[in-house]
């Protein structure tokens, strides 16, 4: 399991009856906020911080620990700053500061002098607040009593943030082809996204994937079958083509692993040596967590898995997304793409179809089609602006539809623009966002701000 290094500072100026409390108390917390969190991440305790060597020695350690994916810092006493200064200048990862205390309450019938001085968050925390700061150390700030269900609801949402950061720093993505011809937003600099993200981008020939689908056997392909019968309703006679998919999904599956790919994209200008353009294969393997962006949009396809990572644990539906279409009278964006919609935003139990695509020039492609799920989400994309990368994040709400689309067959997801269509959509265009996005019910607006931070990236939030 993913681990958080809890760090507490001090200094040796109290002697070390004081220190030995400081070392109890931080035990007695880290105890705590590892049972709260063990669906999440494990804390792990390390001993307190006294001077600059061992400053220095644990964030060396936070460095080279694999596991560790962030670190959680407190003042329990007052710790003079600069003794943390060359050790937050090697920190490589996330950094939680937690300002709370060992109690809630003050004991006031007994404080004394000894509390005082055993009990100095309130400034010790402000002076190691000042060093982060004049820094530029990028981290989140959490405060209050550190039993308090908002205060832990805070910290799981920097350790979930913290393993998508660490996910990303390993992310590889294939593009079968390259980007859609002439377009424009999809586009980017892979190579300083492997700078700023970790994300490896690079092309593969779609041959690569066409061998593979040439390799599986019938029996495989039955087996395939059995789970979609299983999981799905089949309203189509023409189970060649639904058989097509399990081949694409299977194949997939061995390049994902063979590869340790997390992401990839596709598009239907580079289909060669496929009989359809992969429908049900790409949405299933969304469903597993597998990053996509449609017509070698690899930002999204990247921004998919890592946000799907980010959202692990949670209630709520996170994947691949298009503004397609509107509603101008009541203001509502009709949501969808050809066919790779992620069957985490079924609302109803999800039907394979086969139908003709209109594009690309191949057999009618099966798909998974449903209506999608209702709630308060955000639409994420994001943008290359040639001198840095631009997040935008536009706060939605997806609704039910209002009437049947019966000739519409793809996945359909609606949603309402906020605070308002013109506001929402006119905000969206003058920053510059994409057609795609990734749309998540599981994760906020927060969530995003958060990972702009430790990436430094910019982010611009609607709604």
């Amino acid at each position: 399991m993913k681990k958080l290094y809890f760090i507490t500072g001090s200094q040796d100026l109290y002697g070390e009856e004081t220190l030995k409390q400081v070392a109890q108390d931080t035990q007695t917390m880290v105890e705590f906020l590892d049972g709260k969190l063990s669906d999440t991440v494990s804390v792990e305790w390390k001993p307190t911080v006294i001077n600059s060597e061992s400053c220095i020695a644990v964030m060396a350690e936070a460095n080279a620990d694999a596991d560790c994916v962030g670190v959680i810092t407190w003042m329990h006493t007052f710790s003079p700053a600069k003794m943390w200064i060359k050790g937050l200048q090697i920190l490589r990862k996330p950094l939680c500061h937690l300002h709370t205390q060992a109690n809630e309450r003050l004991p006031y019938d007994t404080i004394d002098m000894d509390f005082m001085n055993l009990n100095q968050a309130a400034h010790g925390d402000r002076e190691y607040g000042f060093i982060c700061t004049r820094l530029g150390i990028k981290r989140q700030i959490v405060v209050g009593y550190y039993q308090n269900e908002k205060v832990i609801a805070q910290i799981r949402q920097f350790a979930q943030v913290a393993k998508a950061l660490d996910f990303s720093k390993k992310l590889k993505v294939a593009m079968f082809g390259s980007n859609m011809r002439q377009v424009a937003v999809t586009d980017g600099d892979r190579v300083e996204s492997q700078i700023r993200y970790g994300w490896e981008v690079n092309y593969y020939g779609i041959g690569d994937l066409v061998t593979l689908v040439k390799a599986v056997t019938d029996a495989q392909v039955d087996a395939k079958l059995a789970e979609y019968k299983a999981a799905y309703e089949i309203k189509t006679d023409n189970l060649a083509a639904v058989k097509e998919q399990a081949r694409y999904e299977i194949a997939l599956d061995q390049f994902v692993a063979a590869h340790g790919i997390g992401a990839y994209t596709d598009t239907f200008e580079d289909l060669y040596g496929l009989e359809q353009l992969p429908g049900l294969a790409t949405q299933r393997m969304q469903g597993k967590g597998i990053g996509f962006g449609a017509e070698g949009d690899y930002k999204t396809s990247a921004l998919n898995a890592v946000l799907w990572k980010m959202a692990e644990g949670r209630k709520g539906a996170t994947g691949f997304m298009e503004d397609y279409t509107y509603d101008l009278a009541d203001g509502y964006v009709l949501g969808a793409h050809m066919l790779e919609v992620s069957p985490s935003f079924a609302a109803t139990k999800p039907a394979i179809e086969v139908h003709p695509l209109g594009i690309g020039g191949k057999a009618d492609p099966a798909r998974l089609t449903f209506g999608g799920v209702k709630g308060d989400g955000i639409a994420v994309c994001m943008t290359d602006m040639g001198t840095h990368f631009r997040l935008i994040c536009a706060k939605i709400e997806l609704i039910a539809q209002p009437k049947p689309m019966p000739k519409l067959p793809v996945a359909q997801i609606m949603w309402k623009l906020k605070p308002s269509f013109e506001e929402g959509a006119k905000g969206w265009i003058e920053a510059g966002g994409g057609h795609h996005t990734v749309v998540s019910t599981a994760l906020t607006a927060e969530d995003i701000a958060l990972f702009a931070k430790f990436t430094d990236t910019e982010l611009i939030v609607i709604g």
